[in-house]
């Protein structure tokens, strides 16, 4: 199987500029388009804060910051891979990221574990592992924390 467009979702955690190189280094030597995505869950705090102005200004500087990050990540990896792209999704992560994935024909995705251990593994569930259960595409799941 021929892998020319690969997707890397991304947290803008302390080690996502690993995920992010590592991922950039394989579509190099693929020589495949390479689409980041970040995905930005909403907030619910019950009825009562729907539509509140403070809780609307929260998002809307949350996406801002998230578009003002992802277009770092592209503009800083553009000249080692000249097809990379980024795009903030708004959603539940995994059906967004699953969703995105199969929308672009992604042929691999690259996601990073976020190295939850114990108790803090099962309360939180596995992103990684859900991406792969429901993905269409092979998955390579990276540990950026080693």
């Amino acid at each position: 199987m021929e892998i020319k467009k690969i997707v890397a979702p991304v947290d803008f955690n302390s080690v996502t500029g690993k995920l992010v190189d590592y991922a950039v280094y394989v579509a190099e030597r693929l020589e495949a388009e390479i689409n980041f995505c970040h995905v930005i869950e909403p907030i619910s705090m019950g009825d009562m804060m729907l539509g509140s102005p403070s809780l609307q200004e929260f998002e809307q500087k949350k996406k801002a910051h998230s578009e003002e990050r992802m277009a770092n990540i592209v503009s800083d990896n553009k000249s080692k891979c000249p097809k990379i792209f980024g795009k903030i999704l708004n959603g539940d992560v995994v059906d967004e990221i699953v969703g995105y994935a199969k929308e672009e024909g992604a042929d691999l995705i690259i996601i990073g574990t976020h190295g939850a251990k114990g108790l803090e593994k099962i309360l939180l569930g596995r992103v990684a592992e859900r991406v792969m259960q429901n993905a269409h595409c092979p998955c390579l799941v990276m540990n950026p924390f080693k």
